[in-house]
This record gives structure tokens, C-alpha cells and sequence, in this order.
């Protein structure tokens, strides 16, 4: 690369002795003139372009410096991870599904159900139900013929205020006997009258006691039939015994209902069936082969064959203590854990007993451990590796496996509830790794 130089080009010899040569030759005149030459300074002059390349690229190379510093500094640093949560097996996360031991197939049934009938026999006039109606307890649903009890009751109202009135002249009658007797008496102190007098007086008066004594109980029977006619009135009310859904009509208005059964078949024993649906359950028979894997509090899975790819978790409620001979089955009854208004009474329905009895709120008993999806669990065999998250850093910890379902793993030991643990490139991960933790 050429140096520039303040001097031309022209004033610049390239040796010492020919300098001094020259000037000894050309005399002194022509040796001032070089000399003042040589002192001017060329004000024209430009640097050559390779100076101004130069320039820009130190520049360029200091920026560039500057730029590498600071992604150095302020690069992310570590492996990058997602995070996954331990949950307890047992008391939260995604259950992992035991397998099936056994499977039965069954019935839904209603534990509490009733055909509502009359308490007398009447003709009915009102019916206030159709089936698929929700009725409350207590909620009228039909109405009988009055006529004939509340005739009965206003009798009973009479024949009351008739006893009542006969009471009443019987107290009348037995203070005017007291008052007889005693002056009676009085006069018997005088000898005004005979003890016969005196003594015709006292029975008289004991005579309307006792009748007063009957009159009260007049009374008394009078108004026990007054209760009897208020009931039986009563009676032609039909009132729901509990809340449900109304499954069945069984009478229209115009026909005669009884709560027994009369000759010639023409008199309703029943009004309507009344189904409460929070009472539904399942029960299956079993076969007394295989009873001895049916435990109370066992999980059972139910599908309806309405709805095959619906399951319904439930649990055994008990095993009824006796087997049909005829068909060497034991009944079994489950609860469901699901409502659901799609389950309806006398749907057929399979059940599928799970491994492991559960409790009765319903947790696995069986269910240890905690739960992690697969991408967290570097798995061989029955064992495995996670790493679990401490700030920005991984710990490689060893792990025993349990059960696995779709994308969980059940991690039986190694791993506490509550964890952290790192998901991502195992190749990459070690114990004491720098992380950094990625939504």
C-alpha cells in the first residue's frame, strides 16, 4: 500500500550524493530554489482511494465487534425445556383407566318408584299428569268425586251441633237439680219435708249427671266422625308421594279407581307410576362363577347400549346375599356416579368390573404415585429417567413406572406430587444442566 507524503513527488530524490551534486553544478541560485521548494507544502493534494477503503472497513470491523459483544451478553442461556406438574395419582390428575376384570350385563332400574292409587273407591273427575312430566312431593295429580263424603261430612257437622245442643240443656237441667236438692235439704233441717223428698231430689240430680256424662261423649263421638268424614274427603285428593318424573297414565278422567281390584275388570287400580331419577342404579346379574371378583366399593364402568362410546363411571354398591338357582347368577347392585337424563329406568346397560376396589368417595385405591405425561418420562422397561426442574437448573433422577394410558404414565416412585419436570431434548439434558424453561 503507497504512503502518502507531504513533499511532491518531483522534490524527492532518491539518493543524498546526487542532491549534492546537482547543487554544486547548478550553483547557488538554483540550490535556493530547491531548497524553497522542497520547504512548500502542496495544498492539492488528495490521499490515494485505498486510504478511504481502509477507513470503512476498520469501521464496519468495530461495529461488527460491538455486535457480537453484545448478542454474547445477552443471548438466551441454557437447554430449552417445556415443564410438566406431577399430580397425584390418586386424589386429582388424569386417571390412568384399570383394566377389566369382568363384565356383566344388566338393567338400570329406579330404587324408588310408585303407582300412585286412590285410598277409596270413587270416580275419578280431575287427572293433572301426563307422561314425562316432572311432578313435586306433595303436588295434586288427580281429583275424585266429592259429592257423596263431603255430604257425609256435612252430616257429621249436624249430628255435632245436635250432641252440643243436648249437652248444653243437660247442664241447664242438672243446675237446677243442685239447687233443688239443697233446699231440700234445708228445709229437711226445719222438718218443712220428709227425707223421701230430700232423697228424690239427690236422684234426680245424680240421674242428669250421668246424662250430662253422655251428652259430652256424644259430643266427642260426633267429632271423631267429623275427622273421619274430613279425611275420607281428603282422599279424593291424589297427591304425588315424592318428586319424579311421571312414567305412566294409568286412568283417564270418567273411570272408576279403587285401591283394590274390583270384578269385571273395568275399575282402575292405579292412577300413573311416578319414577324418582335420582334413584336410578344398575343392577346385573353375575355369574356365581366369577362373584368372588366383585368386591363392594369396586369401580365399574357402564355403557348404555343406546350409547355404546359413552362411559359411565360408577361403583359397586353391593353384592345381594343370595343366588338364583335357576339361572346360577348372584344380582349385583351399582351406583352411577354420572346423571345424566339420558339414562332412563329398564335400559339395557353393560358393565365392566375394574382391578382394585376403591373407596367410597370414590378414589382408587389401588392408584399410587403420580401421574406425568410420557414426554417427561425417559422410560425402559419398569423403570425410568425424568429430570426434575430446581430454579435454572435439571437433577436426573431414576424413577420406577407404573401403569400408562394414552399419553400418562404412572410414575409409582421417584417423583412427589407437586414436582417439576422438565420435558424436552434428553440428549441434551444432564444432572446439573442450565435450562431455560419455555411456555
Amino acid at each position: 500500500m503507497d504512503i502518502p507524503t507531504p513533499y511532491p513527488l518531483c522534490c524527492i530524490e532518491s539518493h543524498p550524493n546526487r542532491k549534492r551534486r546537482d547543487s554544486l553544478s547548478s550553483g547557488p541560485m538554483e540550490d535556493k530554489s530547491a531548497l524553497l521548494n522542497q520547504l512548500r507544502i502542496d495544498r492539492g493534494g488528495e490521499p490515494p482511494r485505498s486510504a478511504k477503503w481502509g477507513l470503512w472497513l476498520a469501521a464496519v470491523a468495530a461495529i461488527l465487534a460491538i455486535a457480537a459483544c453484545a448478542w454474547f451478553w445477552t443471548r438466551p442461556r441454557g437447554i430449552p425445556v417445556h415443564v410438566a406438574v406431577a399430580q397425584s395419582a390418586a386424589a386429582g390428575g388424569t386417571a390412568v383407566a384399570p383394566s377389566s376384570i369382568l363384565d356383566a350385563s344388566g338393567y338400570v332400574v329406579a330404587r324408588r318408584q310408585a303407582t300412585v292409587a286412590s285410598k277409596i273407591t270413587a270416580k275419578m273427575v280431575e287427572l293433572d299428569i301426563e307422561e314425562g312430566d316432572r311432578v313435586k312431593e306433595g303436588q295434586v295429580i288427580a281429583r275424585l268425586d266429592d259429592t257423596n263424603l263431603r255430604a257425609t261430612l256435612n252430616a257429621a257437622r249436624a249430628q255435632i251441633d245436635y250432641a252440643r245442643s243436648g249437652l248444653a240443656e243437660t247442664e241447664v237441667n242438672l243446675k237446677n237439680a243442685k239447687r233443688d236438692y239443697d233446699r231440700q235439704r234445708s228445709l229437711l233441717g226445719g222438718h218443712f219435708v220428709s227425707q223421701s223428698a230430700v232423697d228424690n231430689a239427690q236422684t234426680t240430680m245424680d240421674a242428669l249427671a250421668a246424662q250430662l256424662a253422655t251428652q259430652r261423649s256424644n259430643v266427642e263421638v260426633a267429632q271423631r266422625n267429623i275427622d273421619v268424614a274430613q279425611r275420607n274427603l281428603d282422599d279424593t285428593v291424589v297427591r304425588a308421594p315424592f318428586a319424579g318424573v311421571v312414567t305412566v297414565k294409568a286412568a283417564q278422567p270418567g273411570e272408576i279407581v279403587s285401591p283394590i281390584s274390583a270384578g269385571g275388570g273395568f275399575t282402575r287400580t292405579g292412577i300413573g307410576t311416578i319414577v324418582d331419577m335420582d334413584s336410578l342404579e344398575i343392577q346385573v346379574d353375575v355369574n356365581e362363577n366369577f362373584i368372588n371378583r366383585v368386591q363392594p366399593d369396586q369401580k365399574v364402568t357402564a355403557r348404555l347400549n343406546a350409547y355404546p362410546d359413552w362411559q359411565i363411571p360408577g361403583h359397586v354398591i353391593a353384592v345381594i346375599p343370595t343366588a338364583d338357582r335357576s339361572k346360577g347368577t348372584v344380582t349385583v347392585r351399582i351406583a352411577l356416579e354420572q346423571k345424566d337424563p339420558r339414562i332412563l329406568p329398564e335400559m339395557g346397560v353393560r358393565v365392566a368390573f375394574l382391578g382394585g376396589a376403591t373407596g367410597a368417595g370414590g378414589t382408587a385405591a389401588s392408584s399410587e404415585g403420580v401421574l406425568l405425561p410420557r414426554g417427561a418420562v425417559l422410560s425402559s422397561g419398569a423403570t425410568g429417567v425424568v429430570f426434575v426442574v430446581h430454579d435454572s437448573t435439571v437433577e436426573r433422577r431414576a424413577v420406577k413406572l407404573g401403569q400408562a394410558d394414552g399419553d400418562h404414565i404412572v410414575v409409582s416412585a421417584g417423583v412427589t406430587p407437586g414436582e417439576r419436570v422438565a420435558i424436552g431434548d434428553f440428549t441434551q439434558l444432564k444432572d446439573g444442566a442450565e435450562i431455560r424453561i419455555e411456555p
